[in-house]
């Protein structure tokens, strides 16, 4: 055995490190083990809420993202070609936030600046190419089996978080069931350099739109490019949806160019909404998607994950520092139900509204919105809600 550290932290996404940060600074000694050999700079989230930036404020990240993202004072549900559109406007929210807007910027962008603050912590290590194979557990102690480029090896400490995603090696080892269901459709997230935004009067930098027909789509911008999410015909191979063609197709569908589009990046996935049974066992601990998996839609998984891996680190360091052991089980009680009726279930009626086929039903859906965003009273709740500045207030006053 070796590394006898008191925290350690499988996964170095933005969850885990965001954790590895939290420890590191009320001075616990935490090693975060990572299966890839390097941050990895992929098409993910991109979207940041006000309560997520005032909480990551604190450990000096929110400035460290405003510097590379793009500031988003209104979202909107939109018609498409026609324009009219529902504008939630967030300035709304400034006596409880310091950032009433969202932030438009990449999840990478973010893991890479938690790296760098670790870095000034000399009792925090984060290791890449060290995947977590195993993981076994006492009353008094954690033990974990890597595999590394200098072979396997044998860890012990007296926590372990799993933040490691989805697929969660962690969560597998505790035997926690992890049930729901997959959505049926591919989504495709493109990326292009088209200034969409020159051509669609009056578009938010985030904006979900009906296409007309049947169709949808939503444009996110982030600095320098717009992520367009595509929903392809689902009668039709997604291989066929996937050629490069098809997805020039599927953008000129939305605004005619005379040439073709500057596509950097496409990447197809599948919408999932997962729950764990329970969010730890013993000295084990989940957070993020290894807990809970939700569409993207309204862009709460990864906030979620990041309000997670606070809300469990405050935990742990009372524990750390003599406090009870029972705090732990208190995150699942004060974390768990959020996700499962804020996260899961807001996202899931933002998927199901966007892809409403029927043109009435649409139309309704619309009108309902535009009577939340000129409603004041409605219009605060609406965001306090979406913005997920609801979930962390009803988390803590579970006691």
């Amino acid at each position: 055995m070796k590394n006898s550290l008191q925290v350690f932290i499988a996964g170095a996404g933005p969850v885990g490190l965001t954790t590895a940060l939290a420890l590191a600074d009320a001075g616990i000694r935490v090693q975060v083990f990572e299966a890839a050999a390097c941050i990895t700079q992929d098409l993910r989230a991109s979207t940041f809420h006000p309560p997520t930036l005032d909480l990551l404020d604190g450990y000096g990240i929110t400035p460290m993202l405003l510097a590379q993202g793009l500031v988003c004072p209104h979202w909107q549900v939109r018609m498409h070609p026609d324009g009219e559109h529902a504008r939630f406007d967030l300035s709304v929210l400034s006596d409880v936030t310091a950032h009433p807007y969202r932030l438009q910027c990449e999840q990478y962008k973010l893991s890479h600046a938690l790296l760098a603050r670790l870095a000034a912590y000399p009792d925090a290590q984060v290791s890449f190419d060290s995947a977590v194979e195993s993981v076994s557990q006492t009353a008094d102690a954690v033990t974990v089996q890597l595999t590394t480029p200098h072979g396997r090896q044998t860890v012990s400490g007296a926590w372990l978080v799993g933040a490691d995603g989805a697929r969660s090696v962690v969560r597998k080892s505790q035997g926690i069931d992890f049930k729901g269901e997959t959505y049926p459709e591919t989504t495709i997230l493109v990326t292009t350099d088209f200034p969409f935004e020159a051509h669609l009067k009056g578009l938010s930098n985030v904006s979900y739109c009906w296409q007309a027909g049947a169709g949808n789509f939503s444009l996110l911008k982030v600095p320098g490019r717009w992520r367009v999410s595509l929903y392809p015909d689902e009668t039709r191979p997604i291989e066929e949806s996937l050629k490069p063609e098809a997805i020039e197709a599927s953008l000129q569908a939305i605004v005619a160019a005379p040439a073709p589009y500057h596509v950097f990046e496409v990447r197809p996935y599948r919408v999932h909404q997962r729950m764990a049974s329970h969010y730890g066992v013993g000295r084990v601990w989940l957070a993020g998607d290894a807990a809970h998996l939700n569409s993207p839609a309204g862009g709460m998984g990864m906030n979620g994950g990041i309000h997670d891996a606070l809300n469990l680190a405050g935990k742990l360091v009372r524990v750390l520092r003599g406090g009870p052991a029972d705090l732990l089980p208190l995150y699942q009680r004060q974390r768990r139900p959020i996700a499962m009726d804020q996260i899961l279930r807001q996202a899931d009626v933002n998927r199901a509204r966007m892809r409403e086929r029927d043109p009435a039903l649409r139309m309704a859906a619309l009108r309902k919105l535009q009577a939340i965003a000129s409603d004041p009273a409605a219009l605060r709740a609406h965001l306090l809600r979406t913005s997920m500045i609801d979930g962390l207030h009803q988390a803590a006053s579970v006691l």
